[in-house]
Order: structure tokens, then sequence, then C-alpha cells
């Protein structure tokens, strides 16, 4: 059975650092590509960065880049989202998602299993 969970979220202040971790079972993690999304209040689920099945290459919303970075152990089936400088404006749910073929990494129809979130709240 398929279970993706993430983790690691939790209260911290403006500039303050988080690291969310992602954990899959009941797939082969190592060749599907891992997107982060995030969803604010009122919003509509935004993308937030993906990291290809190797590790090799990753990409970044503009509003996170040199903030955020990817990574990926995937002899642990984990993958991990290291936020820093945090603002009030990255204060959302977060969650990862796991898509097979790579395509349409912005694409929220694209990804085949999605995990639950975790709350993520930065105060000024």
């Amino acid at each position: 059975q398929v279970h993706v969970a993430e983790s690691g979220g939790g209260l911290v202040q403006a500039g303050g650092s988080l690291r969310l971790s992602c954990a899959a079972s009941g797939f082969t993690l190592s060749v599907y590509d891992m997107g982060w999304f995030r969803q604010a209040p009122g919003q509509e689920r935004e993308f937030v960065g993906r990291i290809s099945w190797s590790g090799s290459s990753t990409d970044y919303a503009d509003s996170v880049k040199g903030r955020f970075t990817i990574s990926r152990d995937n002899a642990k089936n984990t993958v991990y989202l290291q936020m820093n400088n945090l603002k009030p404006e990255d204060t959302a749910v977060y969650y990862c998602a796991a898509q097979r073929w790579g395509i349409g990494p912005k694409d929220l129809g694209a990804y085949d299993y999605w995990g639950q979130g975790t709350q993520v709240t930065v105060s000024s």
C-alpha cells in the first residue's frame, strides 16, 4: 500500500529554519521525481520545488530560490526540504508528491501520490 508522509513542520520565527522530511513506502521512490508544494489558507496549492529521481537536478519557485533546498536519500526512501531564512509568507501546509515520468513538474495533476501535509507557521 502506498504511503507518503511529511514531517518536521512547526512554528518558527522569521529568519529561522526548518527541515521537512517526506517518507515514502509502497512504491520505488528511487524512480520517481519528487515535488514539494504548499497551500496557504484561502490560496491555491502552489509549486515550491522538485528534485529528479536521481537527485541530479532541482527546480524551485522564484519565491523560495536561494532559501530552500531539496535533497533526497533514496536508500532511506526519504526526501527533504531544507528551509532557511523563513518569512511569514512561507506559512502554509507543505505537501510532498511523487511523479513517475517527470512531466510537468509544476502541474499538480501530473503527480501520482501525495502526502497529507505538514503545517509550517512563521511568526513575524
